[in-house]
Order: C-alpha cells, then structure tokens, then sequence
C-alpha cells in the first residue's frame, strides 16, 4: 500500500491498509493508524501520531519544528485523532517544552491553507474552514466551527459550540456556545442552530440564551453579571462551564456588540 515512489523511513510504524501516494516523505519517528489515506506529495516529520482512517491531501506538512526562536531541539509531538481530514497545503507544527505536543482532536476538519501552530490543543469535531492561522498556545473546544481566513491570537482560548465568522480576528477569549463576528470581533448571540442539529433541547437553549443576555445585554461588567448569575440562576452543566471559562480567562472574554464592554 506503499508507492514505490514515496520516501518511508524503515523505522516508521504504519499500521494495516494505510495507502500512501507517491512522492510522500515518512521520518523515522512517525506512528499512522490503520485505514489512513495520505495523499501525494506530503510531509511527515518526526513526532507524528496520526490516528486512524484520516485523510491527508497534498502538499501538508505535518510536525515540522515550531516557528518559535525558544524552540530547543527537545523531542515534541503532533498528535491527530481518528478520522480527521487534513486538506491541501496545511500545516500543523509539533509542541515546544512548554506542553510537549501539539493536539488535532476526532473526526476534525482541517481545509487548506490553514496553519496550526506550536502547542495548540484542538478538541473534536472542529471545522477550521481555508486560510485560518491559529497561532501557538490555543486551544479550541469541541464542535467550534472557524471560518475561513480568520486568525487567533496567541494563547487564546475558545469554548465549545462556537461560531465564528470569516475573517474575524480573534483578540479576546471566546466563551463556550456562542456567535462571533465583526471587527472588532464581538457576540453575535448564541450558536442556537449548532446547538440544535448537536441535540440541545429548546429549554437547555433558552437558558444558554438567558446566562448570555445577562453578561452582554444588561447594564453590568462581566464580574458583576457572573456574582448575579451565579445568586440567581440555578447550576447546571452549561452554567457552571461558562461561569468557569469566563473566570479562567486572564485575557478577558469578548465584548458585546455595541455596548464597549469587555472583562
């Protein structure tokens, strides 16, 4: 299942029914899961951990070392779940000493030409749509959807279920099951159609939506809205997470849409 014309280190570690194109490079210190397809023309350094049943197109380089000037020679990884989709020309760079790994989550969707930097954790189910950089130290939660030729800052933080749009530059930390677009970048309301193609019911919505018209729309800062969030709503799952993100935020989360306020 190996093209005659591609480069594989012997010391690679290639599971069953793996087919690699021709004119791929392999390193030593590369692991692939069985039923992965890795397309023509594309590069794996070492430190790969590619899961099983991904796809990989052409011209991807994945592991090459950080583009950071700290960056030591230590041994880092990059590590991919099963069945994501690498398109062409990505690139995914391995961790430093600060986390040791760089992370693609399950069943993600990479389209092409977008970077992922140095220490990056990106959780599954993530669409990251063509052109986006995503700069060293983020992370990026469960079933967020990032348009195309959008850039987050560094160690920038981004929570589960979120909707952002094209060409947004992402400056601020983005709290889990909302909307941002605009620039400057600001809430857009909730992710309410996400939600519900993931099964939300209208309930668990209504009071996503109520927790956010309190932080954004009423006459509060963010602290203020969290202490009254947090005396007059009752805990749940989603409460509790958001309340968590928010106060986890060094850089303070996004602002609301015409009202200047940020944390």
């Amino acid at each position: 299942m190996i093209h005659q014309l591609a480069a594989v280190d012997k010391r690679a570690k290639i599971s069953k029914n793996v087919i690699v194109e021709p004119f791929t490079t392999i390193a030593g210190d590369v692991e692939i899961g069985e039923g992965t397809w890795i397309g023509p023309n594309v590069t794996i350094m070492d430190g790969a951990r590619i899961g099983k049943n991904c796809r990989i197109f052409p011209g991807t380089v994945i592991s090459a070392i950080p583009q950071d000037l700290k960056f030591d020679g230590e041994d880092t990884q990059v590590i991919i779940g099963d069945e994501t989709t690498i398109r062409e020309c990505v690139t995914v760079n391995r961790g430093t000493k600060a986390l040791g790994f760089t992370k693609i989550g399950k069943n993600c969707l990479i389209m092409a030409t977008s970077h992922i930097a140095h220490d990056c954790v990106i959780g599954d189910h993530v669409i990251i749509v063509n052109g986006c950089g995503i700069a060293g130290h983020v992370e990026i939660g469960d079933y967020t959807v990032m348009g195309g030729l959008s850039a987050v800052h560094q160690f920038g933080k981004i929570g589960k279920h979120v909707m952002i749009s094209g060409g947004t530059l992402v400056r601020k930390d983005i709290p889990p099951y909302v909307k941002v677009a605009r620039e400057p970048m600001s809430y857009a309301g909730i992710n309410s159609v996400g939600l519900r193609r993931r099964g939300f019911t209208n309930e668990k919505i209504f009071e996503i939506q109520k927790i956010y018209r309190t932080i954004f729309q009423m006459k509060m800062n963010v602290s203020q809205a969290v202490t009254y969030i947090e005396k007059e709503m009752l805990p749940t799952a989603e409460r509790d997470e958001i309340l968590q993100f928010i106060q986890n935020s060094p850089r303070g989360i996004v602002k609301g849409y015409g009202t200047g306020k940020e944390s």
